[in-house]
Formats: C-alpha cells, sequence, structure tokens
C-alpha cells in the first residue's frame, strides 16, 4: 500500500510541477506535511544534497524520499523499491505527455492554441521556481520556529546569514577565487557545515 501511495503522491508532483526539478519543491513542502514521511527540514537537506549530486533534483529528491520511505518496510530490498516506484511516480507523466506530444508533433507544432497555453505556462514555472528560491532562502537565513516570538535577533540564522555572505564575495568580489569551479565552493559549504553544525 505504501508504494501505492509513494507512487501517487510523486505522479501528482511530477503532472503538477511544470518547470523543472526546482519547480518540484513547493510540491515537496507539501507533501511533507500530508503525509509523514519526511520533514521540512528533510527537504531542505535533501536540496542540498540533490544540487551537489548529479542529475535533475526532482528525481534526485523522489529517489531519497521513495528510499527512506520504502526502507521503513523492512531494510534494503524495500529500500530500493521504494526508490524505484517514487522515481517512476515522479517522471511517468512527464513520459505520457511527451509520448503523446510526439504522436500528434505536427498538429501541435501548428496549433496556436497550444502555442498560447505554453506561453501561459511560463508565469506559473516562474513562480513555482521563485516560490522553491524563497523557501530555501528562508529555511536557510531564518528561524521560522522562532518567529511567533516576534523579529528578535533569535529569528536570523547567524551562521547561515555569515556563510551566504562569504560564499556571495568569494563568488562574486574577490579576484583569486571568482573563477573557481562551483564544486569547489560547494564541498567547502558542506565542510563549514558540518564544522559549525549547520
Amino acid at each position: 500500500m505504501i508504494y501505492l501511495r509513494l507512487f501517487w503522491e510523486f505522479f501528482k508532483t511530477g503532472l503538477f510541477a511544470v518547470g523543472g526539478g526546482m519547480a518540484t519543491i513547493p510540491f515537496l513542502y507539501n507533501m511533507a506535511g500530508a503525509t509523514g514521511w519526511f520533514t521540512r527540514t528533510d527537504v531542505d537537506n535533501m536540496i542540498a544534497v540533490g544540487e551537489s549530486t548529479p542529475g535533475p533534483i526532482g528525481v534526485n529528491m523522489a529517489t531519497y524520499v521513495g528510499y527512506i520511505t520504502g526502507g521503513t518496510q523492512g531494510g534494503l530490498p524495500f529500500s530500493v523499491l521504494g526508490a524505484v516506484v517514487a522515481t517512476l511516480g515522479l517522471i511517468t507523466p512527464s513520459v505520457i505527455v511527451i509520448l503523446v506530444i510526439a504522436s500528434f508533433l505536427k498538429a501541435f507544432r501548428d496549433n496556436r492554441y497550444v502555442d498560447s497555453a505554453f506561453y501561459g505556462l511560463r508565469p506559473a514555472s516562474t513562480g513555482l521556481i521563485s516560490a522553491a528560491g524563497l523557501s530555501v532562502v528562508a529555511a536557510n537565513l531564518f528561524d521560522m520556529e522562532s518567529l511567533s516570538g516576534g523579529f528578535g535577533l533569535g529569528f536570523f540564522n547567524v551562521k547561515g546569514i555569515i556563510l551566504a555572505v562569504i560564499l556571495w564575495v568569494l563568488t562574486n568580489k574577490v579576484k583569486q577565487t571568482k573563477g573557481l569551479h562551483p564544486i569547489l565552493f560547494i564541498l567547502a559549504s558542506a565542510v563549514v557545515g558540518i564544522a559549525l553544525g549547520m
């Protein structure tokens, strides 16, 4: 039963997350609250890992959630099955849409209604990706749980803000580090995050 639900939840995400992997993040935050399979903090951690590993972030995150959730059923084979089911759930809508479009390619190519529909999807895609970016910024630079106590100094994640400022300076202002490969900054950030318990 858990595998059917994994497939269904990620199928819905794949069906409506127009705009690529980052557009899946608002859906994952929603899924965290609806299913209890993972927390918002887990989503933030998945984003960090997903952004530093090869492949689309949405697929990486679906595989990770499926692996963890499937593992609750009894070990490694169930973890792998969960990972496969969740990943298939996420990519199935795209495969179906591509197959439908490919079978009607000539009609779709010249259809002004289809062209207008895709043009109209651009703002939705931009909104989903912007929401994902703002969620990541809020999760890493602010302590949203302390918001009930007001906007005091405790509201800010000082370590996260300092790290963000240092990274911005190193990637944009310091001539010696400006051209370094991004993977070096990702690795350095991971080391600093582990060392500071972030």
